[in-house]
């Protein structure tokens, strides 16, 4: 079965950065686009960034200009640089398979707190 494995996330201050990666299992990798998304408690998923097979992205309009989604085929991973950091990033980042939904994995918590 698929399952993704996040990490990167911490705690850090307005304006630091974070990077955070998502290693895909058991998947073809290479083949399909990924999403990041990003939950607070009692909210729904939101939509961050996704990058599609052949490289090209899509962003949120809140983090467009600060977030950096990229791919390394070879490492079945998935990216998602994270510049500028404000306290309204704050919440716990998820990675999917674009046009696929699977089991979610375990998420990567990103503080953003002075």
């Amino acid at each position: 079965q698929v399952q993704f494995v996040e990490s990167g996330g911490g705690l850090v201050q307005p304006g630091e950065s974070l990077k955070l990666s998502c290693e895909v299992y058991n998947f073809v990798f290479v083949n399909y686009g990924f999403t990041w998304y990003r939950q607070t408690p009692g909210q729904q998923r939101e939509l961050v960034a996704r990058i599609l097979h052949d490289g090209s992205t899509t962003y949120a309009e809140s983090v467009k200009g600060r977030f950096t989604i990229s791919r390394d085929n070879s490492k079945d991973t998935v990216f998602l640089q994270m510049d500028s950091l404000k306290e309204e990033d704050t919440a716990t980042y998820y990675c999917q398979v674009y046009e696929r939904w699977y089991d979610w994995g375990q998420g990567t918590q990103v503080t953003v707190s002075s």
